[in-house]
């Protein structure tokens, strides 16, 4: 006879699912109302301004897919990409691997700028592929590279991009609320997040924004949108304008409660506050990894504050570390994927998960339990590089 599920307590220091806020688990359990209850409707109109905010733009069609962030990223592509299109992918990591995969399931080619794992997207490698290929109609890449903690320079990759009058699809699923992401100055066509990361919220939608000259794109499509449930064409008449709303499908009412209330936090707090609280976090942290010895993966101008990937100290086992960790301080921080497997640890400090008592917590307890694991580390010296690197702040 099966009983009810209560999880454990964890601490969330992976590269997502991220601590959820206590505003947001409650507002969770608030009553379910219909999905095109009038109450409902004015909330997702709250919710669009919102996002809108954190995208800070003024894209109409700005609004979260019913589906976690791989779903947003397909949205995108399915509705941008028609077959025979030629598509420019920047790939430095899993995601832009990723983004390589949705472009072929749409009947399209994609053209690779490669560049290393730990390392921002060249923009210079994107011209010269964008002169090789004036055919192109499409530049997607990976703002935040959850794989590796890259930052690429999206402002730079999206002028290019229209230089060559292609438009951009970008993945900021990492990025949104924790670094600065601004959709309108930079000219971004389409874009997309998650709500497990930076949002302070469970995973399960993925806001994502489109610009005019996407959404006309769309229109003007030759072929139908391969995917139904996400064809923007059809979803516009739900997350359109105005009080009388088509419907098109069953919206994950409390859930997105919880979206309003993570979007509400990141209001009251301010965008640059955020963000500068993830610089903060971030430069405690690195201070304590690196007087430990370890070393991290991205050089410093092009490394994300939220997701910290550093190097395995030689001789030390990757899972048993990792499981040490989750068994005895029920803290969780993240494996490598693809190239970087079994050579990295992924550190997340994100949304709600990134404080100064989290900082000294993973600290304290990666110190103790690399110890056991004899690890040619420096001991009871992190907490104390840490507390150095707030004094400066």
């Amino acid at each position: 006879m099966s009983s009810p599920f209560h999880p454990p307590r964890r601490v969330l220091m992976g590269p997502g699912p991220s601590d959820v806020s206590p505003r947001v688990l409650e507002a969770l359990a608030r009553p379910t109302i219909g999905h095109l209850d009038p109450e409902f409707v004015a909330l997702m109109d709250e919710i669009k301004g919102l996002l809108q905010y954190a995208f800070q733009t003024e894209n109409p069609m700005t609004m979260p897919v019913s589906a976690p962030g791989s779903a947003g990223m397909e949205c995108c592509f399915v509705n941008l990409v028609e077959p025979g299109d030629t598509v420019v992918v920047c790939q430095n990591g899993v995601f832009g691997g990723r983004m390589k995969e949705n472009v072929i399931r749409a009947g399209a080619k994609p053209v690779m700028v490669e560049d290393p794992w730990g390392r921002a997207v060249d923009p210079d490698k994107l011209r010269d592929t964008l002169k090789r290929h004036p055919e192109a109609s499409l530049v997607a890449f990976v703002h935040a590279e959850t794989s590796t903690g890259a930052q690429s320079d999206a402002a730079t990759l999206c002028a290019i991009a229209r230089e060559f009058d292609c438009l951009t699809l970008v993945d900021a699923v990492t990025s949104l609320g924790g670094t600065p992401v601004r959709v309108d100055a930079w000219g971004v066509d389409a874009i997309y997040s998650g709500t497990q990361k930076c949002l302070s919220c469970p995973p399960g939608l993925s806001p994502v924004s489109f610009s005019e000259r996407a959404l006309e794109r769309i229109r003007d499509r030759g072929h139908p949108v391969q995917s139904w449930f996400l064809d923007l064409n059809l979803v516009m008449s739900y997350w359109g304008e105005g009080t009388q709303r088509a419907y098109h499908h069953t919206a994950p009412v409390n859930a997105l409660y919880g979206l309003h209330e993570g979007l509400t936090m990141l209001r009251e707090e301010g965008l640059e506050n955020a963000w500068a609280r993830h610089r903060r976090h971030h430069q405690a942290l690195k201070a304590g990894l690196e007087a430990m010895g370890l070393e991290f993966v991205v050089p410093e101008a092009e490394r994300l504050p939220q997701l910290n990937a550093v190097r395995i100290p030689e001789g030390v086992e990757d899972a048993s570390v990792r499981r040490r960790l989750l068994d005895a301080y029920g803290l969780e921080i993240g494996a490598g994927l693809g190239a970087l497997a079994g050579k990295v640890w992924r550190i997340g400090l994100m949304g709600y998960a990134c404080n100064r008592r989290n900082v000294t917590y993973c600290l304290s307890a990666l110190e103790s339990v690399l110890g056991e694991a004899g690890a040619a580390i420096e001991r009871g010296v992190a907490l104390e590089a840490a507390q150095r690197a707030y004094d400066r702040m």
